[in-house]
């Protein structure tokens, strides 16, 4: 059974597309309910079993009882996707604390306390489990080429890349994998305004020349899921068209 935190949409939709495409039952959540029935009705066209749960990710307080409902309604977590998460462009200098605040708290904040859930009540005592964290290319350098101003959104995925690294020894001895997954250039809400400005020149920066598709986690998501990546923990693979490979 997998959990996908922003599974409503985007790169949290595909990634709970694959995983029931291999079987897996599945719980998304996200603030919106009316876009997560949404995404549960597609995901059922599919013949996939989806449980809905309205969730702020943001709201720490209501994290353990998104836990409680998924394994309440479809039983123990075997497979942790930390998906959710938001952006803010402002420089430096001008970057309100709230701001900061809000993105720490949802990208970085919001995995230690799902995870740490999940891995109390199902993943330790069980001794099985795989947890799959969602960090960017943007956690693994200073930034995009462009120099956007995201100073706290790439803190935060710097910090989701040493979370991933020090748990993944942790848990070592308990049989949990737990690995992330540094996204380059994908479409989605976030990205919204570079694609709508600059889409051209966007894809034209990554050596395969072209932005993430819909199709383009589904592969690294079904290994790092599944059992053919037993033997892979503590690992950052960045699907990026090889543009951290250049820059």
């Amino acid at each position: 059974m997998a959990l996908v935190t922003g599974g409503s949409r985007g790169l949290g939709l595909q990634m709970a597309e694959v995983l029931g495409e291999l079987g897996a039952r599945i719980a998304i959540s996200a603030r919106k309910p009316a876009e997560l029935e949404e995404a549960k009705a597609h995901l059922n066209s599919l013949g996939i079993e989806c449980l809905a749960v309205p969730c702020d990710m943001g709201d720490l307080a209501g994290i353990p009882s998104l836990v409680e409902s998924v394994v309440g309604g479809l039983g123990p977590i075997d497979i942790l996707v930390n998906n959710a998460g938001t952006t803010w462009g402002q420089p430096t200098v001008e970057h309100t604390l709230d701001g900061w605040n809000k993105v720490l708290t949802l990208n970085l904040t919001a995995i230690f306390v799902a995870t740490q859930e999940v891995g109390k009540r199902c993943m330790l005592p069980r001794r099985q489990g795989k947890v799959v964290n969602i960090a960017s290319i943007q956690g693994l350098s200073g930034g995009y080429p462009e120099g956007l101003p995201t100073i706290a959104y790439n803190a935060s995925k710097g910090g989701v890349v040493n979370f991933t690294r020090m748990l993944a020894k942790e848990w070592a001895p308990h049989n949990v994998n737990v690995n992330a997954i540094a996204p380059g250039y994908f479409e989605s809400k976030m990205t919204k305004h570079i694609f709508d400005h600059q889409h051209d020149k966007t894809a034209g920066l990554a050596p395969l020349g072209r932005t993430g598709g819909v199709e383009d986690l589904k592969g690294v998501t079904a290994l790092l899921a599944s059992e053919a990546g037993a033997f892979i923990t503590g690992q950052i693979i960045a699907v990026d068209g090889g543009l951290t490979a250049v820059f």
